[in-house]
């Protein structure tokens, strides 16, 4: 690594003062009231100098490169005074150096971005303008269309003016230009990455990384990112790689400040947490939870009342009316609007949208505003396509100016939503957190509906990062004095119970073993006192949550069969896969960090030294059954869910426990079962077959809902109640193997479901036999009760007897004195694994990984045939190159084993969509005979390709990698709409969003065109017919109508 001169920081400050800055806190009439401190404008300025670099600007005109200011004429003006940051970037262009801006969103940066552009303008220059995704794309068009006459539009789906002088297109657009030495290339004097933060996305990171190694180091960048705590190593990385100056600014300023609020589920009022001084106030917090531990007072002191215990633990009120009912319209009533309610759920952002039914927050005169944009935007639809539920249902919703904004929803219904936004038509939008990315588009108030969220493999704390991206929408420059985050809080976030209690207490069996300290698993019903517990959600947390500092950027560069192919067929031979690799921001902080890992590890082993360690073998013998015991859980349940061996149990009133992914039910009862009937012929292939024969059961139960459901008359799936509402028993279809537990108590359930108050009967049932059943309710005995007798699970069960016996009479459950123990055991424990990843990490080299990683790789395009034993590129590899959306080493496989030769161009159009990525379906895969052939044609391919990989010392699990290359959701769903079947038809197929279908179909004709383009490559004109016959099958309707930003 080169030696890199960067100067020292230098900062600008600018006082702004607002004495009249009155505080939203009601609470405290008593208390004077805040004023705004004069707050600072800060910008902070450094630059990354190459050695030997010498300026050869004109100091008087453009300044220094430690203190850049421009004093010539303006390519851009701007009818308001431009911000101390913005200053400092403009002065940075005009010297034609490169550039990272770093500041909240609705900073500002788009002025830079904008300046960088007219500048290349008055240059006779060309810019390229980069964004993340092909929507966001599409909005920059259109706002810069507004702004600049000659800009053109290329994002794989569309392409509008290729030859313009401003050219807005997707990463990996840029991508493929490099890659392919486009002429285009040649003309670029500016490139601008937006939301240059999305390098660290673990799947299209590397797209950034390896477009800014491939740019000539002749062009300049603009980086325009979120704020980042490690913008200054990002700019040396730019400046050792190209050997060009790069410099960074950066601002922490919010034009309109922030004050935090939070919400207590089942509470009232609102409660100040951090002012728009960003001073966390400690008493307001503390107050918060005592709100709750009245809360449990009341609760425990009324066990003879039903309905008050049952409304006070779910938050609600007498009224049944929802918490986020009551503060969207305490927003309104105290014109806070407009406001954003962020979810971190689809299904959740559209129940809650539909509980505002009563709500109504335009003007007539707004409403035919929302109407006749609403016309305008479908009239390009077709008369069947408007009547879609999808569509109709939402004009009454918009109408009274509530909306909502998700990646599920139809592209033409979403962009709608966002141009009504932006004219202030809609006035409560309930979005997920990607409306936090793109266009500027602030609301006066932000809520969050819950301060976690799944992140796949767990419910964990939004970052801080996150959680400055979307308050980040609060507050309208110019507008508002201030802008408004709401936080809502449930008891379960602020008051938890730590240490080796609350880690026995998670212990459950699924055969209804006792034991004196189980806990309950029963919806509603807990096994300890709550009192006992401290803060969960502790004012750390949060304010690491509200104030902390953003994330790094850190590298998620990675070798692909697509970048290492493309990287041979380069004939000038300019760079190699060991130049990307030497040149990666992976390398570069590998290297800058090996002195800091010695310090750390040197540090973390005098930690280690000082933890107390008694008792430290009974507490690993301890985790260490816990962990086995988990593992025979999971298994035994598997078994015991298949349809021989529980349909019998299933019967109406049967007590089951249901869980979705991230969703627990907790206890429903069991109303019907039926077996859905297939359609055509349902031939799967074994592999398949083996894991979905469950999902043909469809176990009809009584759940506990989110109210409101049988009101919305959409196609939203039910969700279990947030702890802030009085939910609904509703009759759920629950694919069976989403059945968890299986109790042995039956009930007896009325002969007519319909009248709501029956099924809250049920409800008040099942919180009754919580009551009755402290330690958790009884469940069927897998052997004793259900009678299977296979000695598999015989000897499963009597292993887990066996443990949960040794765990009951661990000394540690009878010990009262582990706390301390446990805490220091954990904190040892994490030390010493961190150590010896430390210590690992300094042991192997990146760059020898890497290339082992690329010698085992290489070998694996020899064996597959896509380069021969001198590393020069076949056929197979050039059809390869020419493949970035779909894996390219499966796909060119069927293309050379005849796999598409014998199919016509619906099959294949419906097999290639399994190469791309879509959401889970809970339903059966329904496959006709046609269909499932070629797919197990598929998954033999795969198998056969992750095995040449595992021989070639990758490390890949070949089971893995075959569901990951084969997703067979929509494989129907596709192959009708290619043979003309309506929108409408091809939806009622799957519970897969509208908006996801269109996206993977949008996908689809972009990966067909891209196979059609290496079918050509490679003489196979049969092949790229059918290919291209696929494409145009697709593009009709709905599914490809035109953005509305275009």
């Amino acid at each position: 690594m080169e030696e890199i001169s960067v100067p020292g920081k230098r900062k600008l400050l600018v006082q702004e003062s607002d004495n009249n800055y009155a505080s939203a806190n009601e609470t405290t009439n008593s208390e004077p009231i805040p004023k705004r401190r004069s707050l600072a404008r800060t910008c902070i300025h450094e630059v990354a100098v190459p050695k030997g670099y010498t300026s050869p600007t004109d100091e008087s005109t453009y300044g220094t490169l430690s203190d850049p200011v421009y004093n010539g004429n303006m390519a851009k003006t701007y009818p308001f005074e431009l911000d101390p940051f913005q200053r400092v970037s403009v002065a940075c262009l005009e010297r034609k150096e490169s550039v990272l801006v770093s500041a909240h969103t609705s900073a500002g940066k788009t002025a830079v971005a904008e300046y960088a552009i007219a500048m290349s303008f008055r240059d006779k220059q060309r810019v390229i303008y980069t964004s993340p995704l092909k929507a966001l794309s599409n909005q920059k068009y259109r706002e810069l269309s507004q702004e600049f006459s000659d800009v053109g539009l290329m994002t794989g789906d569309v392409t509008i003016a290729p030859n313009a002088s401003c050219l807005v297109m997707t990463t990996e657009i840029l991508r493929g230009m490099l890659f392919r030495g486009s002429e285009v290339i040649k003309e670029v004097a500016w490139v601008i990455f937006d939301e240059i933060h999305y390098m660290k996305d673990r799947e299209r990171g590397v797209v950034w990384e390896e477009s800014i190694i491939f740019l000539p180091p002749a062009i300049k960048m603009v980086f325009l990112s979120a704020t980042m705590s490690n913008a200054t190593e990002f700019a040396e990385w730019i400046c050792n790689l190209h050997k060009q100056p790069c410099h960074v600014v950066y601002t922490d300023y919010r034009p309109t400040p922030l004050q935090h609020y939070m919400f207590p589920l089942g509470g009232s009022g609102l409660y100040l947490v951090v002012d728009e001084n960003e001073q966390f106030k400690e008493d307001n917090f503390m107050k918060l939870q005592e709100t709750f531990t009245k809360t449990r007072k009341q609760s425990s002191g009324n066990k003879g009342g039903m309905k008050v215990s049952a409304r006070i633990a779910k938050g609600g009120t007498a009224s049944g009316v929802s918490d986020i009912y009551k503060i969207v319209k305490m927003i309104m009533e105290r014109k806070f609007q407009p406001v954003i309610v962020f979810s971190f759920s689809r299904r959740e952002c559209e129940h809650n949208a539909m509980s505002m039914s009563k709500l109504d927050f335009n003007s007539e005169e707004e409403k035919d505003a929302v109407e006749q944009v609403f016309r305008n935007a479908i009239i390009c639809l077709s008369e069947e396509d408007r009547s879609l539920p999808a569509i109709e249902l939402m004009l009454p919703l918009l109408k009274r100016g509530i909306a909502v904004h998700h990646s599920g929803l139809l592209p033409i219904i979403k962009e709608l939503v966002e141009l009504l936004f932006q004219e202030g038509l809609v006035k409560a939008l309930f979005a997920t957190e990607t409306f936090a990315m793109g266009l500027n588009m602030p609301a006066k108030t932000v809520v969050f509906t819950s301060v976690k969220k799944w992140d796949g493999d767990a419910n964990r704390y939004i970052g801080s990062g996150e959680y400055i991206q979307m308050s980040g929408r609060a507050g309208r420059r110019g507008k508002d004095e201030r802008g408004i985050c709401v936080i809502m809080i449930d008891e379960e976030c602020l008051s938890r119970h730590d240490g080796i209690a609350a880690h026995l207490e998670r212990l459950h069996s699924p055969f209804g073993i006792k034991g004196k300290h189980r806990c309950c698993d029963a919806e509603g019903s807990r096994g300890h006192d709550a009192s006992r517990g401290q803060l969960g959600m502790e004012m750390k947390i949060l304010k690491e949550m509200v104030l902390g500092k953003p994330a790094p950027l850190v590298s998620t560069f990675r070798l692909s069969y697509y970048s290492i192919l493309n990287l041979m067929s380069r004939a000038e031979g300019q760079f190699t896969a060991e130049h990307v690799i030497k040149n990666s921001f992976h390398q570069f902080q590998y290297e800058k960090a090996l002195p800091e890992v010695g310090q750390r590890i040197s540090t973390l082993e005098q930690e280690v030294a000082l933890l107390d360690s008694s008792g430290e073998a009974e507490l690993t013998e301890y985790h260490k059954m816990e962990l086995e015991l988990a593992q025979l859980e999971k298994k035994i349940m598997s078994e015991i869910t298949r349809p021989e061996k529980i349909l019998m149990y299933l019967v109406p009133g049967r007590l089951v426990k249901v869980r979705d992914g991230g969703n627990d039910w907790g206890w429903g009862v069991v109303v019907n079962v039926v077996k859905k009937p297939s359609t055509g012929s349902s031939s799967l292939p074994a592999s398949l077959a083996s894991i979905r024969s469950s999902s043909a059961y469809i176990v009809d139960t009584l759940l506990h809902c989110s109210p409101g459901l049988s009101e919305s008359g959409s196609r939203q799936k039910p969700c279990p109640p947030r702890p802030g509402e009085k939910g609904e028993m509703h009759v759920v279809p629950v694919p069976l193997p989403l059945i968890s537990g299986l109790s042995s108590i039956r009930i007896a359930i009325p002969s007519d479901l319909r009248p709501a108050e029956a099924r809250q009967n049920i409800l008040l049932a099942l919180q009754e036999l919580g009551n009755r059943y402290p330690q958790g309710l009884p469940k069927l005995h897998p052997v004793k009760d259900m009678g299977i007798n296979e000695p598999e699970l015989v000897n499963l069960v009597n292993q887990i007897e066996e443990l949960e016996h040794k765990i009951f009479a661990h000394p540690l459950r009878k010990s009262g004195q582990t706390e301390s123990q446990f805490k220091s055991y954990q904190r040892k424990a994490e030390v010493n694994h961190e150590i010896q990843q430390l210590k690992s990490k300094m042991r192997e080299s990146q760059l020898k990984k890497f290339r082992d990683e690329l010698k085992n790789r290489s070998r694996v395009l020899k064996m597959l045939g896509h380069i021969d034993a001198d590393g020069v590129l076949q056929l197979k590899g050039r059809a390869a190159c020419l493949i970035d959306t779909g894996d390219e080493l499966l796909v060119t496989e069927l293309m050379f084993n005849g796999t598409f030769n014998d199919l016509d161009h619906h099959q294949v159009t419906a097999l290639a969509s399994c190469f791309i990525q879509c959401d889970k379906s809970n339903e059966e895969i329904r496959l006709r005979k046609e269909l499932a052939k070629p797919l197990q044609q598929l998954q033999d391919s795969a198998r056969r390709i992750a095995q040449i990989q595992r021989e070639c010392k990758l490390d890949i699990d070949v089971e893995e990698y075959v569901e990951s290359t084969s997703r067979p959701y929509l494989m129907d769903v596709i192959y009708c709409w290619s043979k003309g079947a309506s929108f409408a038809e091809v939806i009622e197929m799957t519970d897969i969003f509208e908006g996801s279908i269109i996206r993977l179909a949008r996908r689809l004709g972009e990966f067909l065109n891209q196979l059609a383009t290496a079918a050509h490559a490679v003489g196979e004109a049969t092949l790229e017919k059918k290919f291209q016959a696929g494409s145009e099958t697709l593009r009709r309707g709905i599914m490809f109508a035109n953005s509305l930003y275009l």
